[in-house]
């Protein structure tokens, strides 16, 4: 009888599966089942995410989770970005102990090179009614890219308006990311299966502190901190260490080199 593996990949804040790269394609071949899962408010318009809560994006993945989780001998959790804090609140709430957790830059604290100084501020603005719903946090260059070659891909994308990332997200969901990140603040030390953790040091949006608080919170985790991009790692210059990284960590052998295109450190 054969034993199946499988994976619930969750994706982050205004994205789609594009943030995670290659990593269906890399863990299929590798032999693992791998599962989307949309959060609510995407695949649609930004202003979809206005009256979305933390809480619902969590109990969609929950879902997910106890849908597909005993279909399967061994079942891993990942996500990239707000994806992977959905995925440790995750796995704190199912005592998840029937495969492993990979979290990929996880925004344990947004204090990256890129936020500016008045970033604290938005939490006096969450307290004016109606505000936080009109305004629009862009997304603006350098995208979380640091290949050159890939931004301008990216770049290219959102002046075509191709819908694989939102230009924007309503400042009301990153109350909700702040909510979610306090969740886990407290919530992390409850996690008791093996967890990778995947950063880059120069992540523009959070910087190494989440991944140090991590590392000392868990009872299991290995910390692999990139040297050579910033935060959307699963397509950037390290994309390959990433998930050599994670296959490692699966127990599967490293995928075959490919080339990396554009490669540089712009």
């Amino acid at each position: 009888m054969s034993v199946r593996t499988g994976a619930l990949l969750i994706h982050g804040l205004g994205g789609t599966q594009f943030d995670l790269g290659s990593m269906h394609k890399v863990l299929q071949r590798a032999g693992v089942e791998t599962h989307a899962v949309t959060l609510p408010g995407h695949g649609g318009q930004p202003e979809d995410l206005v009256p979305v809560s933390y809480e619902d994006w969590l109990d969609a993945v929950t879902a997910s989770y106890r849908e597909l989780a005993p279909q399967y001998d061994t079942f891993h959790v990942m996500g990239m970005c707000l994806g992977s804090l959905l995925a440790l609140a995750l796995c704190e709430r199912v005592q998840h102990s029937k495969g492993k957790l990979v979290t990929l830059a996880p925004p344990v604290f947004i204090d990256g090179w890129s936020t500016p100084w008045y970033r604290q501020l938005r939490h006096l603005v969450y307290c004016i009614p109606g505000v936080a719903s009109r305004m629009k946090v862009e997304e603006d260059e350098p995208f979380g890219i640091k290949n050159a070659t890939v931004r301008a891909i990216v770049k290219a994308k959102f002046a075509r308006g191709d819908n694989f990332h939102y230009r924007w997200v309503p400042l009301a969901c990153i109350r909700q990311v702040d909510r979610l990140r306090r969740k886990v603040l407290a919530g992390a030390h409850r996690i008791t299966c093996p967890t990778l953790v995947v950063h880059a040091r120069e992540d523009e949006l959070t910087s190494l502190k989440s991944a140090e608080f991590l590392q000392a919170t868990l009872p299991d985790v290995r910390v692999v901190v990139l040297e050579n991009s910033y935060h959307m790692i699963c397509v950037d210059n390290d994309r390959e260490q990433v998930t050599n990284s994670v296959l490692e960590f699966f127990g599967y052998p490293p995928a075959p080199p490919r080339r990396v295109r554009g490669a540089d450190k712009t």
